[in-house]
């Protein structure tokens, strides 16, 4: 891979923590940009996101490349789908979040319906990734029982009143971030902006929850390391 770093003047390390601040905690491009000038880095709000832009794709895709294949059969077991109504110039979106049975995000899609045919075109994007669950859970919403039916895999769709708090519990790490960034201006920014989210969240979770002190610290640490490895 050549070096996308190869014509900037700024640092490797500088630029990778400016895009994780911006995409794992709930700060503007102002805030992010007070914060590096507190480490005695000098630049612009519109810097970061231009930095943001330009890296966080690129870090997102190698993420998911060195996550996705060892999980592959892992991911297979439950899937847990959910979608969240999104404000786009006044008008409700939809963003549709798939997570497997340890809150790992699979896949987001942003859409403007909420029908049969936007069910299924997630369905098969995530399923083309990941390949056939073995449990799907869901809301009672009619569409993902459409969808199933129309790839045949209705008999593993389960529902039931608190089975998917896994895949709403997923939603507030973005409601916070969306808060920070204020709102979207168009769906091509929130698909964008959701799926380099989900990565960089990904990345970080280490279930502080369920594991000890030490063994979420050394988790912690190593997620750090192999962050800043990317696109070395």
């Amino acid at each position: 891979m050549k070096n996308p770093f190869k014509y900037f003047k700024t640092s490797q390390e500088i630029i990778r923590l400016a895009v994780m601040m911006y995409a794992r905690f709930p700060l503007s491009l102002r805030q992010v940009e007070d914060l590096l000038h507190e480490r005695g880095i000098d630049v612009s709000y519109e810097t970061v996101r231009f930095w943001w832009n330009r890296f966080g794709p690129l870090f997102a895709a190698e993420i998911k490349k060195k996550r996705s294949l060892p999980r592959a059969s892992h991911t297979q077991w439950r899937w847990h789908f959910d979608e969240v109504f999104v404000k786009i110039g006044g008008d409700n979106h939809y963003l549709w979040r798939a997570v497997d049975h340890e809150g790992e995000v699979l896949e987001s899609f942003v859409t403007k319906t909420r029908d049969r045919k936007a069910a299924l075109t997630f369905l098969r994007k995530v399923m083309k990734r990941y390949g056939r669950p073995k449990v799907i859970v869901t809301d009672k919403l009619r569409s993902y029982r459409a969808a199933m039916k129309k790839i045949g895999i209705e008999d593993r769709q389960e529902t039931g009143r608190w089975l998917n708090n896994r895949a709403e519990n997923s939603h507030q790490p973005f409601r916070r971030r969306e808060r920070g960034m204020g709102k979207f201006r168009s769906t091509k920014s929130l698909q964008k902006f959701v799926s380099i989210h989900a990565s960089v969240h990904n990345h970080f979770n280490k279930e502080r929850h369920l594991n000890n002190a030490n063994t979420f610290k050394a988790d912690r640490a190593a997620a750090l390391v192999e962050w800043r490895q990317l696109a070395v």
